[in-house]
């Protein structure tokens, strides 16, 4: 049994990599700025409520912790990513160069830090028909925004506090992580989440159309929470240095999206193109090295999406009850 700091502990994925470690066994310490917006999915031993943006909180998050799984990032969907560089820019290598240099000064073990699909160069991303992107891609460097170029100097960061001080230090690259107890309104939300959300309002007020930026053929794949917990633990137990691919291979346009979650609706609807932040035209995993050194996704996306769907859609029937009773 290892004690665990999951920093970013009551996020979206925090929450289920919290639960997961909880249920094999090890003791766990979340540290989040606030607390789980839909209460915990399995409850940590401990949860510390600190703005990591502070040294001194990073040292007490990390205090007595044997590992240091770092999620904790400002981060949200394409609109928030390139509407605020400046504040994520900031925020972000505020966090994560403190907990390095925290789990540094606590003799922490292992330190694994969450890295972005972001990082990886504009030019490699201009066709829907993208070719899977490999680790090493990553170089020459041109990330997509602020976003991306944080995560990819404090993937060097951690490079240099092994080599100069031996922690180890491990660096997963996210695809797309999707599933329940995720943001799904106000800004923040991811494709998958704001697809359902949209889809769950049409159906339950019994419209037909959503909105949609863009015209829809941009491409994606994408992950199953679980899937990514599952993988980060074995990445976190491995022997594996170098950043490494978090995903599936499954290039889907966001237009087939939107009519995959509408079946499992199982509504009809009608998609209204308009202006609005897309990101890159095409971003595909290259998972070569991670099947080899991790194993493989288990989750469909239909079984997620089914999921997902599921979870979201009760909660816009809350929304909109409690909307109506006003």
């Amino acid at each position: 049994m290892a004690r665990i700091c999951v920093a970013g502990g009551a996020g979206f994925i925090g929450t289920h990599l919290v639960a997961y470690l909880k249920g094999i066994g090890h003791w766990v310490r979340a540290v989040d700025i606030k607390k789980p917006e839909w209460g915990w999915i399995g409850e940590p031993d401990q949860f510390w409520q600190l703005d990591l943006r502070r040294f001194d909180n990073c040292l007490l998050a990390i205090e007595s912790c044997d590992q240091v799984y770092d999620l904790a990032a400002d981060m949200g969907g394409i609109g928030y990513i390139h509407s605020a560089h400046a504040q994520i820019a900031f925020n972000n290598a505020m966090i994560s160069n403190y907990m390095l240099e925290a789990a540094r000064r606590m003799h922490v073990q292992r330190f694994l830090f969450t890295s972005s699909a972001c990082i990886y160069p504009l030019h490699l991303q201009t066709s829907a028909d993208v070719a899977p992107l490999k680790e090493s891609d990553a170089y020459p460097a041109m990330p997509e925004d602020a976003y991306g170029w944080e995560k990819l100097v404090t993937e060097r960061t951690g490079r240099h506090y092994y080599e100069d001080y031996g922690m180890e230090f491990r660096c997963a690259r996210f695809h797309n992580i999707y599933g329940p107890e995720t943001c799904y309104d106000g800004g923040k939300e991811k494709a998958p989440a704001a697809l359902c959300r949209k889809i769950a309002r049409a159906k339950l007020l019994g419209q037909d159309e959503i909105e949609m930026w863009g015209d829809g053929k941009q491409t994606r794949s994408f992950c199953y929470v679980d899937d990514c917990t599952f993988l980060l633990h074995r990445l976190m137990e491995s022997g594996h240095r170098d950043p490494i691919n978090i995903g599936t291979d499954r290039l889907i346009s966001i237009n087939e999206l939107a009519y995959l979650i509408a079946r499992i609706a199982d509504i009809d609807i009608k998609i209204n193109h308009v202006q609005g932040t897309q990101g890159v035209r095409g971003r595909n995993a290259d998972l070569t090295i991670m099947r080899k050194v991790l194993g493989c996704t288990r989750v469909s996306l239909e079984d997620g999406l089914a999921k997902t769907y599921a979870w979201i859609e009760e909660r816009v029937k809350e929304d909109l009850n409690a909307a109506a009773a006003k």
